[in-house]
């Protein structure tokens, strides 16, 4: 360690040595940064960083040993072979190439290790070759063990070099990996000259290098400087002027710059939207592609269209802006595609007019035209018919075979319906299985008497019910304009009226609007619609009707009845609206609102009375019936034991192991279950072996009949008497006369309910109740 300290101090110039350290400084900072350039790029582009790399690092490692071997003052006097020293340079090119190159390969730690040992060896050969280049009256010789130590000693420093620019992050990695490999060379080198041995010889020649040693290390220190500096602006140069490229490149936009009216450059972007090749773009106006007015103010976007080389009109956006370019005032026209936004607002527009289901129009569309086709009648004369169509069974079938299904077999009905119309009808899908058809231009009625004779006939053909359990049937309804109606709306109306009509006949048919006809399906479709906003607008109200008990000859409870307070047409009875809320569907609500509004005055009234309140069928459709009745009973704070549900047999002949479910669960609850109706439906005797009913009700028909026909005497009889040997309490409705209460008290009835004990109010306050002296 000392001889090689000693070397340096006393057979060096210490100027130069300072000179060969910082040029080995800069070349290796050139090294790392040409290194980190070619870990950024792509695999064809890094050979080309690689070979920057190891021209860089080669000319800085041959210009730090030269400039050190100039350094060296020996006591003889010593020149250099012109062909070994280049050749010595070369070496140290290839070495560091094969260094860098072994390096990157695997892009591992392993790897980068690999390339520092070999980047030492590389400096060696190109120490040795370099030193075989001296020429001068003396023998060179080696100290092998100082060599070798060099040798290991560079390589362990290059190859920490070359791991520390792996590892670290930043510029470190940059000044580590250059100083560290600036302390493989200068140990490789002065380790390696401190072995090194001149024994003069008396013949020596003359030295064949005549220039002075500073003059010689100026001239090597500038030249490799100025490569190294080259290699650094040719970082700098790419980095900059490749990615201002690679920016403008990564643009959505197409950018053409302009100069005096002509392109002079333009970005890959504008060149994929056009199909242009850059030959034939640069160098021609911009009005050549583009349908524009440069002199018109361009500030401001302006959609135009760019004539694309196939041909096709691309619709663009334009906006022009100023700029510097190349050091001169130049114009860069930004060109945006607006194909992708077109076609999104043209899928936009259609998805708003066109069925996502079956790509049929939609209501909207469909109103559109019947107006445009009405507007035309209006102007030129003729007839429009419009069918309205619902397809027969296909709720049962979408709720048996999933949606999944009745989505494939809305599909297959617009197929067939598109088939069976003509040129210039519009058929379309209003929403479910609604459909409608526009037939304009014909003549009416026999144009919308065929091709109603044509869907029926393909429905048949298509739809076998027989063979295929999806199959559904369709209805229709016709009506035509202007003999029918006198605007789009009416039109629509009376063509669904007549479809209504058509559904009730048996479903499977067409019929044309007739006003007379339809004048009560019109009424029953206006009680629908009315009836859906009955219960926001407040028009529905409960009265209650005595259950008059004959053991304690005093009330026991009451029975809610349902009322319909119409603006227009007064109070109407349950019995005309009631079957209307089935058909529709709004049964469901008015039920619930019905259960909820009883349950909650029950639990007013001073009396502990129970309430009855009635149960459609339809409501044991809804799996959550019970958690329904159960909320309401605990919203209201009333007593199970007060609530009697009755129901019909009817609720027992669809789903019946669900629906005596459910009762079971609501008799746990507390709740008190009542046949009503009893005698007028069907099994009625299965049904009471079924289910432990609380009370039988007996059908008030039988109760009017009581005085002048035996039959039903004996019915009531009957009824009474099954009860009373099933342990089942029998309420006799619809008692109106003294006569008629005494005929069932002496069968043995046990309630009795009817306008003889009072009529229905609205609360239980204003009943008679019946005087025990006077019965």
């Amino acid at each position: 360690m000392f001889s090689v300290i000693a070397c340096i101090r006393d057979d060096h110039d210490n100027r130069l040595v300072l000179v060969a350290a910082v040029i080995c400084f800069i070349g290796n900072l050139a090294t790392m940064l040409l290194f980190s350039r070619a870990q950024e790029c792509r695999s064809h582009q890094r050979r080309h960083w690689i070979a920057a790399a190891a021209f860089a690092s080669g000319i800085g490692i041959w210009a730090t040993h030269f400039i050190a071997m100039l350094a060296y003052e020996g006591r003889l006097p010593i020149s250099y072979g012109p062909s070994l020293t280049m050749f010595s340079a070369i070496i140290a090119i290839i070495g560091s190439w094969l260094a860098i190159a072994v390096a990157f390969q695997r892009d591992s730690g392993a790897s980068f290790a690999v390339g520092g040992a070999l980047m030492a060896f590389g400096i060696a050969a190109m120490h040795f070759i370099s030193m075989q280049a001296i020429e001068g009256p003396a023998q060179l010789s080696y100290s092998m063990p100082r060599v070798f130590a060099s040798i290991v000693t560079g390589a362990g420093l290059s190859s920490l070099a070359f791991l520390a620019f792996r590892c670290l992050d930043g510029v470190k990695r940059i000044y580590a990996g250059a100083l560290l490999l600036l302390l493989a060379i200068c140990s490789l080198h002065f380790i390696a000259m401190s072995g090194v041995m001149l024994t003069p010889e008396s013949d020596g020649s003359a030295a064949a290098l005549s220039i002075d040693r500073g003059i010689l290390a100026g001239i090597v220190t500038a030249a490799a400087m100025g490569l190294i500096l080259v290699a650094l602006g040719a970082i700098f140069i790419d980095r900059h002027l490749t990615d201002l490229r690679g920016f403008a490149n990564a643009s959505l936009e197409g950018l053409l710059i302009l100069r005096d009216g002509r392109v002079i450059d333009a970005n890959e972007r504008f060149f994929d939207i056009s199909g242009w090749p850059a030959h034939q773009v640069i160098g021609m106006a911009p009005e050549t592609f583009l349908t524009i007015d440069m002199d018109a103010d361009a500030a401001t976007p302006l959609e135009t269209t760019l004539s694309g080389r196939d041909g096709k009109a691309i619709p663009v956006e334009t906006v022009q802006r100023s700029i510097t370019y190349r050091g001169h005032e130049c114009s860069v026209l930004v060109v945006r595609d607006l194909t992708e936004r077109h076609r999104a607002q043209q899928m936009i527009e259609h998805l708003a007019h066109h069925d996502i289901l079956t790509d049929l129009p939609n209501r909207s569309l469909f109103e559109q035209r019947m107006r445009q086709a009405l507007q035309t009648v209006n102007r030129k004369g003729g007839e429009v018919a419009i069918l309205c169509l619902d397809l027969d069974r296909f709720k049962a079938i979408n709720d048996v075979f999933g949606h999944a299904e009745g989505d494939r077999i809305l599909c297959k009905v617009a197929c067939i319906l598109q088939r069976t119309i003509e040129e210039g009808d519009t058929v379309a899908r209003l929403g479910g299985d609604e459909f409608a058809i526009i037939q304009p231009r014909r003549r009416q009625p026999e144009g919308a008497r065929h091709l109603a004779e044509r869907i029926l006939a393909a429905f048949a053909t298509e739809m076998d019910m027989a063979r295929d359990p999806t199959a559904v049937g369709v209805s229709l309804g016709i009506a035509i304009y202007p003999r029918d109606c006198a605007s789009a709306e009416q039109l629509y109306t009376n063509a669904d009226t007549a479809l209504y009509r058509a559904k009730r006949a048996g479903r499977g048919h067409a019929c044309f609007f007739d006003a007379e006809m339809d004048k009560s399906v019109r009424t029953r479709r206006q009680l629908e619609n009315d009836l859906r906003q009955a219960i926001l607008r407040k028009q529905l109200y409960l009265e209650y009707q005595p259950i008059f008990d004959v053991g304690s000859q005093n009330v026991s409870g009451y029975e809610a009845l349902l009322r319909w307070a119409h603006p227009e047409r007064g109070v109407i009875e349950p019995e005309v609206f009631i079957p209307i809320a089935e058909e529709s569907g709004s049964i469901a609500a008015i039920g619930e609102w019905v259960l909820e509004q009883a349950c909650e005055e029950a639990a007013r009234w001073h009396e502990p009375a129970n309430v009855a309140v009635n149960l459609s069928p339809l409501q044991f459709m809804i799996p959550t019936l019970y958690d329904q009745i159960e909320r309401i009973l605990r919203k209201t704070s009333l007593d199970p034991r007060r609530l009697e549900l009755e129901i019909t047999e009817a609720a027992l002949m669809r789903e019946r192991a669900a629906v005596i479910a459910t009762l079971q669960r609501l008799h746990r609850l507390g709740v008190r279950v009542v046949m009503d109706d009893f005698g007028t439906g069907f099994s009625s005797l299965s049904n009471l072996r079924a289910f432990p009913f609380d009370k039988i009700k007996v059908d008030r028909s039988f109760t009017g009949a009581l005085e002048h026909d035996p039959a039903a005497r004996s019915i009531v009889r009957a009824i009474i008497g099954l009860g009373n040997s099933l342990n089942m309490p029998v309420v006799t409705e619809g008692v109106e006369t003294e006569l008629q209460r005494r005929i069932v008290v002496e069968e043995g009835c046990a309630q009795l309910q009817g306008m003889f004990f009072g009529k229905p109010d609205i609360g239980p306050s204003q009943y008679f109740i019946f005087d025990k002296a006077a019965g």
